[in-house]
């Protein structure tokens, strides 16, 4: 392990290699790790030393530790990555898990705004999607989103998009969505919001931006959403 002047504690070292094996496909989504004796071994660093490690990525979501199996990548499948990134939910928290229609995917230019959110350079090409969420069958939330195409070719093979597009990322382009970063205002719908969430002109909505975080560190999605809280609230729990 690393003894450099920028000094980490070993086990953040340990957990830094990690991240970096997988972010590498040492591991791919699912797959389990060698065991905490093995790594602790490769790495010349005591089995504690590992645990402490592990604990820490699980504590981020990046494992699953499974009693008696051992210790496994963790899998955006479809209701794991909607559960975790998708936080509209009927008042007092009971969650909700949307369906997505009226899909409508596009490659463009990349717009100055996108260049800045997403740290790209100017004149890439993008992907735009555009959708509307169903709670409980009637429209929610009408989101845009939009992605590099370097990092999504061929996108457009996968139209119609699956309803967790996160799992798509992972399985299909390895890309793993870890973090993302939100900002929450109040606003009224306009034309687009009305036609696609059937709400009257001025209708309170509350607007969620999203940029979300790989794995290793990039940003690889921008979404808007436009939410309808007529009958669901924005619910987050706080420990």
């Amino acid at each position: 392990m690393d003894e450099s002047p920028r000094y980490r504690p070993l086990y953040q070292q340990v957990y830094d290699f990690l991240v970096r094996q997988i972010a590498a496909g040492e591991w791919g989504p699912g797959e389990s790790l060698p065991s905490e004796q093995a790594l602790a071994g490769r790495l010349n660093v005591s089995q504690g030393t590992v645990r402490k490690a592990l604990d820490a990525l699980a504590a981020d979501s990046l494992i699953d530790r499974r009693q008696g199996k051992g210790t496994y990548v963790a899998e955006h499948t479809n209701d794991r990555a909607l559960f975790r990134f998708f936080r509209m939910a009927r008042p007092g928290g009971a969650r909700v898990l949307p369906t997505s229609t009226g899909d409508v995917l596009k490659r463009r230019t990349a717009r100055a705004a996108e260049v800045a959110r997403l740290a790209l350079k100017p004149g890439v090409e993008v992907w735009e999607v555009s959708r509307v969420r169903l709670m409980d069958g009637e429209p929610a939330v009408f989101e845009k989103i939009v992605v590099p195409a370097a990092l999504f070719p061929g996108l457009d093979r996968h139209d119609p998009l699956p309803n967790a597009l996160y799992a798509l990322y992972q399985r299909e382009y390895g890309v793993n969505i870890v973090s993302a970063e939100e900002e929450l205002r109040a606003d009224t719908a306009r034309k687009d919001d009305c036609r696609r969430l059937k709400l009257a002109p001025g209708a309170a909505l509350l607007h969620i931006d999203r940029v979300a975080v790989s794995l290793e560190g990039t940003r690889v999605e921008w979404r808007a959403s436009r939410c309808d809280t007529t009958h669901f609230v924005y619910a987050v729990t706080l420990s």
